[in-house]
Order: C-alpha cells, then structure tokens, then sequence
C-alpha cells in the first residue's frame, strides 16, 4: 500500500532514479539505499537529467531496496500504487466473477514514466501499511505478531525477495541483521470514520483489522 508520514523530518532526502528491476514494485516504506550501475553497459534505464552526475566515469547512482547490512545511508522508500492517487479503481469479476473487493487495482505505479524514488533520510514518526513489511498475515490486514511490543527494536530485510522490509531484530527474515533502523510503536486502522467497521457492525464481537504499523525511524549509524 504505502507509507504515511505522520511527524516525519521537514522534507524528503530527494528524488532518485530507481533500480528498474526493483523501483516499480515498491509498495512503500521499504528501507533503501544507494548502489550504483554502468552506464552505457547496463540494461537500466534513466531520464536524462540522471546523466548529469557519475560515480566514475562510467557509473551512476541508482537507489535499490536489496540492502546490505553496511550499506549507508538507510532512506525509506515513498513510491507505490494504492494509496497514493493513481488508481483507476480495482478489479470486479475476476476467475468466474468471484471478486467482488479488493480485486486488483488499475492504474500506474508513481515510478512510471519517470523510474525515480523519493527517499526519506530524517528522523521521524512514520506508518507503513502492512503489505509492505513483515508483520502481517496473507491478508495483509492482519498483524501476526503478537508478541510485537511497544519500543520493539526493527531492522529490515536484506534479501532479494523481500529486500527493504521492515521486521523486527531477532525474526526469521532479518537473516541475523541487527542493524537497528527505528523502533515499534502500535499498529493502527486506516483512521476512516466514513465506511462502519465489522466490529461495530457485527452482532458478535470481532477483532479490529489493522492496516499500518506505526514506527519511530531513526536509524543508528
């Protein structure tokens, strides 16, 4: 879905040409960084105002979410599709017209067109949705984590197939990364007070569907 900012630093680090094979497949709120590939050798395409700057004289810099746990310095990614006002709307029907919510959402991701990232550097408090990062269940409502406290340390994901998540240190998918990027605060809803949630609807009690995880991002250097 995306990342919120709700009392992050004055404003964005910049904007960044992406990884191409990484860039548009951002949700939002992964941790990236920067890395750099051969220009004129490689595949990877940029606009041209990219071409101004170099690393040496056949490299430039290009921001990924396949994160190395010395790599310097950490951002988070602020590109994605929903929730950031380039939809078209979602998917009716689908296999034999058996989707009727949360089909798949038609229209362009903020990467398009230009390939770049915007990237967050300063200290803050942030939320991502739990889509984009390791807490939730297939649903990506869900939080899983139960065990998941107030103040929990949180690094992110240094593979490939999940580079750039937010997990907490110690879990499966930190691969042993101990990096300490921010720390836990709570999970919350969408904050909509239009559409009745289930538990007020529901003759029987249900539990609340969360959609973000709100974090205080600060990482330690």
């Amino acid at each position: 879905m995306s990342l919120k900012l709700l009392q992050p630093g004055i404003q964005p680090l910049g904007q960044f040409d992406g990884l191409d094979t990484e860039a548009t497949y951002l949700k939002g709120g992964e941790i990236v960084t920067f890395t750099s590939v051969v220009t004129g050798v490689s595949t990877d395409k940029a606009s041209y105002d990219v071409f101004d700057g170099y690393v040496t004289p056949n490299k430039r810099a290009v921001v990924t979410a396949t994160v190395a746990t010395s790599a310097r310095p950490l951002m988070l990614a602020d590109e994605g599709t929903t929730g950031y006002g380039t939809l078209f709307g979602s998917v009716v029907g689908g296999t034999v017209g058996l989707v009727s919510t949360g089909g798949a959402a038609l229209g362009p991701h903020t990467a398009t067109g230009s390939g770049k990232v915007t990237c967050w550097d300063k200290p803050g408090l942030y939320a991502v949705s739990l889509d984009a990062c390791d807490t939730a269940a297939a649903d990506g409502l869900t939080p899983t984590n139960t065990s998941l406290a107030t103040g929990a340390s949180l690094t992110f994901a240094p593979a490939t197939l999940k580079g750039g998540q937010l997990t907490p240190v110690g879990s499966t998918l930190a691969n042993s990364n101990t990096v300490v990027v921010g720390h836990f605060v709570e999970f919350v809803t969408n904050g909509s007070l239009v559409t009745t949630p289930n538990y007020l609807a529901s003759a029987l009690s249900s539990a609340r569907t969360y959609a973000f995880a709100v974090f205080h991002f600060n990482p330690q250097y």
